[in-house]
Order: C-alpha cells, then sequence, then structure tokens
C-alpha cells in the first residue's frame, strides 16, 4: 500500500494540511508563530493564506 503524500515537497502548504502532520491545535500552532518556532504564514490570495 503506498502512502498519499500529504504535504508538498516544494512551495506552500495550507493549516489544515500542516496540522495532519503536526499534531497541535490551531491556537498552539498560532502561538508558535509568535515565539517564532513555526513560519509566518504567507499571503497567496486576497482571501488566502498558507
Amino acid at each position: 500500500m503506498v502512502q498519499e503524500q500529504i504535504l508538498p515537497e516544494e512551495g506552500f502548504a495550507k493549516l489544515a494540511q500542516v496540522l495532519k502532520v503536526i499534531p497541535v491545535s490551531k491556537s498552539t500552532w498560532f502561538r508558535g508563530i509568535a515565539a517564532g518556532k513555526y513560519p509566518k504564514p504567507v499571503k497567496i490570495g486576497s482571501r488566502s493564506s498558507a
């Protein structure tokens, strides 16, 4: 059985994809961004970040 790749090797990933791989809550993720532990989101559209 071949496991489907969740995150892209290059480019950007949406938060939902990241949280499937890194088991933390959204609030913990955003606290980690503020602390410099996780990367800041990048705007990829007028209403979308990755």
